[in-house]
């Protein structure tokens, strides 16, 4: 694990570019060729056969330093629906959308017409895994009649649509539970990257605590400052817990076993980034804001990702129904994950 987290750290530290815009490619081959790239995907789908722990030093890395590629999309989403499906997996980044409104798709004898919307990464990806009613489809994005609405989220990643005319698709059954499954993975990708977000804003916020000087000493000096980093920090320490709990016991009991775990840990991770972002900014007298400033690079991810895969408001409900429905007496074992 050690060993596995310092690789990350290089890989995606070297990577650092806060001028570059859109998917680095330079850094998706360092991700092939490492075995970053498809981590948790079995060796027989030509992945890492990695587990979710190992998943939460990358995923964090990647966050931390704002990795320009598509790797919840790629190995816990799209990659691992086509391969629970049977689907032979395209080389290549792969993206995915869930069954939520974001695929407007029909398939007939084989060919796909309707768009799906805010693809990530999808001008991008090599192929877009989808479920589509009763079946996954697989779009491969280099086929005749498919054209590219290019569009990004408030971080600048690309969310596209896709408009699919006549394409050619390959179609599988849908597993029994793979929709919930899937809707999980993409919520523990994205609690693991907000925990690295949070941790990159925190970082340069106490950086430049520390360097900035007013009345004759280092801002990190006044009791207010350290108030606002001390808070920061705890909110930092309550994603990157919450999601690594949840990676855990997703290791132990499966996604869908650890339903509840992820669930907290995506709603926490979204009630944090929250506060990071606005501690960030104010520490920095209100900078960084414009894309000159690296700061937006952290807090312009912890907004968008906390509002995709389901903000928290969706994630609280549904830990409500399941707190209603535990009772008085099944609410301790539900806190502390015992029957």
């Amino acid at each position: 694990m050690n060993e596995l987290l310092a690789m990350a750290e290089s890989v995606f530290g070297d990577a650092w570019d806060s001028t570059g815009e859109g998917f680095d490619a330079d850094l998706w081959r360092t991700c092939e060729e490492t075995g970053l790239a498809r981590l948790t995907l079995p060796e027989s789908a030509g992945g890492s056969g990695g587990s979710f722990a190992d998943a939460t030093a990358v995923l964090r890395s990647a966050g931390r330093f704002a990795a320009r590629v598509p790797l919840v999309e790629t190995d816990l989403m799209a990659g691992w629906l086509a391969h629970a499906a049977g689907l032979e997996l395209p080389g290549g980044p792969l993206s995915a959308v869930g069954a939520d409104g974001a695929a407007e798709v029909s398939v007939v004898d084989g060919r796909a017409n309707g768009t799906l919307r805010r693809v990530p990464w999808g001008r991008a990806v090599s192929a877009v895994v989808v479920p589509v009613g009763d079946q996954v489809v697989l779009v491969t994005t280099g086929a005749a009649g498919i054209r590219v609405a290019e569009g990004t989220n408030v971080a600048e990643e690309p969310r596209d649509d896709l408009v699919l005319r006549d394409v050619p698709v390959r179609t599988a059954p849908l597993p029994d539970g793979a929709l919930e499954e899937f809707r999980l993975r993409a919520a523990l990708g994205r609690s693991l990257l907000l925990a690295g977000a949070g941790r990159c804003a925190l970082g340069m916020a106490a950086r430049y605590a520390t360097e900035r000087v007013q009345f004759g000493r280092p801002i990190a000096k006044l009791q207010a400052i350290q108030q606002m980093l001390a808070l920061a920090a705890s909110e930092v320490a309550a994603a990157e817990a919450s999601a690594s709990a949840a990676a855990l016991e997703a290791d132990r009991d499966g996604i869908v076993g650890a339903s509840v775990a992820i669930a907290a840990a995506k709603a926490r991770a979204g009630e944090a980034a929250g506060e990071i972002a606005r501690i960030a900014h104010q520490v920095h007298g209100a900078l960084g804001f414009t894309r000159e400033h690296d700061l937006r690079l952290a807090t312009t991810r912890l907004w968008a990702w906390r509002d995709e895969d389901d903000a928290e408001p969706v994630w609280n409900e549904q830990l409500g129904g399941v707190a209603l429905a535990a009772g008085a007496a099944g609410i301790w074992p539900l806190l502390v994950g015992r029957d």
